[in-house]
């Protein structure tokens, strides 16, 4: 072959667990009970997440606080040892530790805009209630700023051509990414709430 792909991008996609609609409807109502009665996390949304509510600001360890949110650690974590086996990593030994968790509730015209995850080496996003239509996760390739004089792909090219990836929001899923990788959720345009979970994940 004379021409070669290197340095990949990987991103893990992977339903939670079999037959998690329960599961998901239990967190789905402790998001809306914990957004309900966390005020501070309330004022922080307003001037931070627009239209939406995040407890990143106030209540950023959920699985420290919550039995439920306790149980979908323990279910995510099997996930992230898998997707750090498949990236090669080399831990030296050392365990994986969620660091943080918190809960993203989007009624319409809510936004996230583009953004990483410092201080952790895995992120990733849960989707709890996903409304058809609604935004999907949108990942920007990592080298984009150091395109310089290069022209626009040509419409159709392949996937692992293009600058953007979209991956939808699928109800019960497990989105993983290494945590510098760029990426935003688009306004929100159907008449419903998207609710989803993100999280850390570092090794220590």
């Amino acid at each position: 072959m004379p021409i070669r792909a290197w340095f990949p991008t990987f991103i893990y996609c992977e339903p939670l667990q079999r037959g998690g609609a329960r599961f998901s409807a239990e967190l789905a109502g402790e998001c809306r009970r914990l957004r309900d009665y966390d005020a501070a996390g309330r004022a922080w949304s307003a001037k931070n997440y627009p239209g939406g509510y995040t407890s990143y600001g106030s209540m950023a360890q959920l699985q420290k606080f919550s039995s439920t949110f306790a149980t979908l650690e323990r279910k995510l974590t099997r996930h992230v040892r898998a997707f750090a086996r498949a990236l090669e990593l080399d831990l030296r030994g050392r365990e994986i530790c969620m660091t943080d968790c918190w809960a993203n509730l989007m009624p319409p015209a809510a936004a996230h805009s583009l953004h990483l995850h410092p201080l952790s080496f895995i992120s990733g996003t849960y989707y709890v209630a996903t409304p058809s239509g609604c935004p999907g996760l949108k990942f920007e390739d990592p080298r984009l700023d150091r395109f310089m004089a290069a022209p626009p792909r040509r419409p159709g090219a392949r996937a692992e051509n293009q600058t953007h990836v979209t991956y939808p929001a699928e109800t019960g899923q497990v989105i993983l990414f290494e945590s510098w990788l760029r990426h935003e959720v688009p306004p929100n345009r159907v008449d419903a709430e998207r609710i989803s979970i993100s999280f850390n994940y570092n090794w220590a």
